[in-house]
């Protein structure tokens, strides 16, 4: 490692030296530093498996436009609308269909086990608004009391779920009727619930209590092919009478959805602040190992101040400690944190990845800290004069 430094550096890696002259004391820095490394790691993929879950559902259907309540966050939360606005923005000439969508939180028991799940119940005789991998399964939802399940469900054996088909239905019970399974879909849990279902809307009404037909959710709308999904979303804002609802483009609202749990669901917020904590924790102990470090060679920096060599020069060799830290420490907590990742999306089923542009940005992050690290370790350096010290 010595001669290759050497021929990067073109001189002798002294902060490489210094660094392995106490090897008890490289081993701790590099243990903090990768502890640190897990910390950011995990923090980032589960925030991340919470901008997945969060999606997750927008997948499921497919419109140009979403008409929701001005206090509609998410496609869980708010009031309903009216389904007066769905005809109303049928006038437009660029509105070609509309849907009602309803959505509620039901639980389903089967064999001992109970399940929370999301509930979206639609339309069966408009398939064009679920994604093509559900319309095949529309039809069945128009059987009474039929539903299609999420394969992915927590509390579901996998095996069962894949033996869900049109013609080995499974039974459930919710609110002593039964709801059977004819066909399954691939969803994944999210933080509140334990996976997804579809039904028809008169299902629906049936299972979720104290919900009407004429008052939905959300209202789904399709749009000419080219249509501008933006502009007809203003132009709808101004035919609609009611004022207050929220007419957004359906990507849009997806986006919103995904930014309102990241910066105001206080899941969110501790999620951002476990990413800082990590930083944080890296920075302080980088900084306590080279400021260490400093101080127990500060006579031989002080030599080399007073054979003329710069700042500069003193600088060079405290950031080189750095960023071989942040280099040897990138790797073991990488390695932890994909073991620890792993581990938590089986038990919990939850989409938690660690892509590669993530633990590309986590290893620069950690350079940049460990960098900065370096540089608040030298400032005693600046103001150190060898007379004293001698």
């Amino acid at each position: 490692m010595t001669r290759l430094l050497t021929r990067l550096l073109g001189r002798l890696p002294i902060g490489w030296l210094q660094l392995t002259h106490s090897r008890a004391r490289m081993i701790a820095a590099l243990a903090g530093v990768a502890f640190a490394n897990v910390l950011v790691f995990v923090q980032l993929a589960i925030m991340g498996s919470m901008s997945i879950a969060t999606g997750r559902p927008y997948d499921f259907f497919e419109a140009g436009i979403m008409i929701s309540a001005a206090d509609a966050d998410s496609l869980s939360d708010g009031n309903n609308v009216a389904r007066q606005w769905l005809f109303q923005a049928l006038v437009h000439p660029d509105v070609t269909a509309g849907a009602p969508l309803f959505v509620g939180n039901v639980t389903l028991q089967r064999a001992g086990s109970t399940m929370t799940l999301t509930a979206f119940g639609v339309d069966p005789t408009q398939p064009a608004f679920l994604e093509p991998a559900l319309r095949p399964a529309a039809g069945l939802l128009t059987l009474p009391d039929a539903g299609i399940i999420d394969r992915l469900t927590r509390g579901l054996m996998p095996d069962e779920a894949a033996a869900i088909s049109p013609d080995a239905p499974a039974d459930f019970e919710i609110r002593g009727r039964t709801l059977t399974m004819y066909d399954g879909f691939d969803g994944g849990g999210g933080f509140g619930v334990d996976g997804y279902l579809i039904v028809s809307d008169q299902t629906f009404l049936k299972i979720v209590q104290n919900r009407q037909s004429a008052a939905p959710d959300h209202v789904l709308l399709a749009l000419t092919p080219g249509a501008d999904a933006a502009r007809v979303s203003a132009e709808l804002r101004q035919l609609v009478s009611d004022k207050s609802l929220r007419i957004r483009p359906y990507a849009q609202a997806r986006a919103d959805d995904i930014a309102y749990q990241q910066t105001q669901r206080p899941t969110g917020i501790i999620f951002g602040f476990g990413v800082v904590i990590g930083i944080l924790v890296g920075l302080v102990i980088v900084y306590q190992v080279l400021s260490t470090d400093v101080a127990d060679h500060i006579r031989e920096y002080a030599t080399f101040k007073a054979m003329g060599y710069r700042q500069r020069f003193l600088l060079g060799i405290v950031l080189e400690e750095a960023l071989i830290l942040a280099t040897l420490g990138a790797l073991p907590g990488y390695l932890v944190a994909r073991l620890l990742i792993g581990g938590m999306r089986r038990a919990t089923n939850l989409p938690l990845e660690l892509g590669v542009t993530t633990a590309a940005s986590v290893f620069v992050g950690t350079i940049v800290a460990c960098a900065l690290s370096g540089a608040l370790a030298t400032r005693r350096l600046a103001a150190a004069d060898p007379a004293d010290l001698f």
